[in-house]
């Protein structure tokens, strides 16, 4: 692995001055490096993190692609990261022309990384360092573990099994609150209490009058003018008159914060397990606390990732698109960028390709916004024909504006439910797409393909239904229990590896755990043509819903159904 050479480094960063003046925001310093077949084996477990902490899995994993790819050799054309500074891969096969489309490509996903919502966490740090951090730090509690080195893994496994789990949302709720108080510039936490609750109390006492109040602002706002906003708030507080008037402030605060810090939950079960659990939070077991910690933190590093699967790509292929096409070095590639792009961009018509699907929608979202149709005066209409000839023809600057919003605040889930009803399903009349279904020929003896439905509200039912969607839960502990409460939403759990996650985190707890889930038990289905007429939906197979209570103590694990037909 080696950084591309300055030849090549200069060629594209004439392509980042065309993607910024198309309106790409790309900040900071790029790396890119030529990788061989070898490289990209070895990093594709580690989800091309080259820092990322060694664990055992990632090296079975990697053995394994090294067999497939001596069956058949395939590998990616590039691989982007979201560090800082971002970094991209190039196989070296790959020719000059190709690696500046593919550095477009990766300009979308630059671009989209820096300023798309759901990566609001992870602007700040350069996860590339934090990993490497995280890594040395394993590997010396491995080091100090001597021959009990082994169980680092267990808890790293452990703690693997439950990452899904983390509180993404949680987390960006908490970075919204902080940039809008200091957008807001909203009072410390300090003087929002002052403020709000210790004079309030004050105030129903009769202690001080309205008047105190203003005069207190008005105080506090020529500190803040003389001395800004960090000094003028100390300023504030360390005035004579003030400690001489209420000497209990500081110590009434202090009692506060304590009582809110208690009365914080924690946002998902590995941070619970690293705060509540007895033996983790033991002298000789703390080592465990870092390494869920190191978990959890890489978990939510992905998690934008994984729920941007087609916003992501989908904005990367536009921009590939729109930018390779009008450069120059395209010249005499045109056959071979053809090939190339049809095989990014296929529409499978069956199954899901991303790529194409997150182009298509944003195309269609910049469309709308030109011809006006994103406004209240559109959605109101029903006619078709008056739908059709609606065009207030806006211009192209206002379907930019609607198409860097929409990269701006939108993931995969809230692209494909962006739509009304009536527009998704002109989007699915515009580009021909369909469900597909199976049926048996029993006269020719063959198994047959057909469009099964064209209808927009199925079609985006079945969006929905492949995207990544986590369990939701509560949890309560009462007497040493931890008690999971699934709530079922339409999808079950995969009971096949319930045994092994309850009896892992029963070791993280060390007592015992219940989890109250819904389960589906079907009857067996008896031949390929009753299979393929369930597959289709022509008919139901036979199902019995349970609500379903699993308990793990001392490592055995317990089923009972509670009730059938259960939420």
């Amino acid at each position: 692995m080696e950084l591309i050479d300055q030849k090549t480094k200069k060629i594209m960063e004439e392509c980042r001055v065309r993607a910024t003046a198309a309106g790409l925001q790309i900040s900071g310093e790029t790396l890119e490096y030529i990788v061989t077949n070898r490289d990209l084996l070895e990093l594709s477990p580690k989800v091309m993190i080259p820092t990322l902490y060694d664990f055992w899995v990632n090296d079975a994993e990697a053995i394994g692609n090294k067999w497939i790819y001596g069956a058949y050799p395939h590998n990616p054309y590039e691989t982007v990261i979201n560090t800082r500074p971002a970094i991209s891969f190039y196989n070296d096969n790959n020719p000059d022309w190709l690696n500046v489309m593919i550095f477009y490509h990766v300009l979308g996903h630059i671009d989209f990384f820096q300023n798309n919502a759901t990566f609001k966490k992870t602007w700040d740090d350069d996860f590339s360092g934090q990993a490497l951090a995280d890594k040395r730090l394993l590997n010396r509690i491995r080091e100090e573990m001597g021959a009990k080195k082994r169980w680092v893994d267990y808890v790293v496994e452990f703690a693997r099994s439950l990452d899904n789990l983390v509180g993404f949302h949680e987390e960006l709720e908490e970075a919204d609150r902080n940039t809008l108080r200091s957008v807001l510039g909203t009072f410390s936490e300090k003087a929002n209490f002052y403020f709000g609750k210790f004079l309030k109390q004050r105030y129903d006492q009769k202690n001080v009058g309205l008047k105190f109040y203003h005069d207190e602002m008005e105080r506090y706002n020529l500190c803040l003018k003389e001395f800004g906003q960090k000094l003028g708030e100390a300023a504030f507080f360390d005035d004579y008159k003030f400690k001489s008037k209420f000497p209990e402030f500081n110590s009434v605060f202090k009692k506060h914060q304590e009582k809110k810090e208690k009365a914080k939950k924690p946002k998902d079960i590995l941070q619970f397990l690293m705060e509540n659990s007895a033996f983790i939070n033991k002298e000789e077991n703390k080592w465990m606390k870092d390494v869920l910690q190191i978990v959890r933190r890489t978990s939510l590093f992905f998690q934008p990732q994984i729920r941007t699967k087609i916003c992501n790509e989908g904005w990367a292929s536009l921009w590939h698109n729109k930018l390779f096409i009008v450069d120059e070095k395209m010249s005499g590639h045109e056959v071979d960028f053809a090939r190339v792009n049809s095989g990014v961009l296929l529409d499978p018509k069956i199954g899901l390709n991303p790529y194409i699907t997150g182009m298509r929608i944003f195309e269609f979202i910049e469309e709308l916004a030109e011809k006006g149709k994103l406004s209240y005066e559109y959605q109101l209409l029903k006619d078709a024909e008056q739908r059709k000839r609606f065009d207030l023809k806006l211009g192209s600057e206002i379907g930019k504006k609607a198409l860097f919003e929409a990269r701006e605040n939108l993931d995969d889930s809230l692209l494909i439910n962006f739509l009304s009803d009536d527009d998704f399903q002109d989007f699915v009349d515009k580009h021909n797409l369909f469900i597909a279904g199976t049926r048996l020929n029993m006269e020719k003896e063959v198994v047959e393909v057909y469009i099964k439905s064209r209808d927009g509200k199925k079609y985006r039912k079945m969006l929905n239904k492949i995207l990544y969607h986590p369990p939701y839960y509560t949890l309560s502990d009462e007497e040493g229990e931890l008690y999971f409460n699934h709530i079922f939403e339409g999808r079950a759990l995969v009971t096949k590896y319930v045994p092994a996650v309850l009896r892992g985190l029963a070791y993280l707890w060390n007592g015992k755990i219940k989890l109250e889930t819904t389960e589906f038990e079907k009857k067996p289905i008896m031949d390929l043509a009753q299979l393929l007429m369930f597959q289709d939906g022509v008919e139901q197979p036979e199902s019995k819903k349970s609500r379903v209570l699993y308990t793990c103590e001392k490592n055995n694990v317990s089923r009972t159904v509670l009730d059938e037909g259960g939420k």
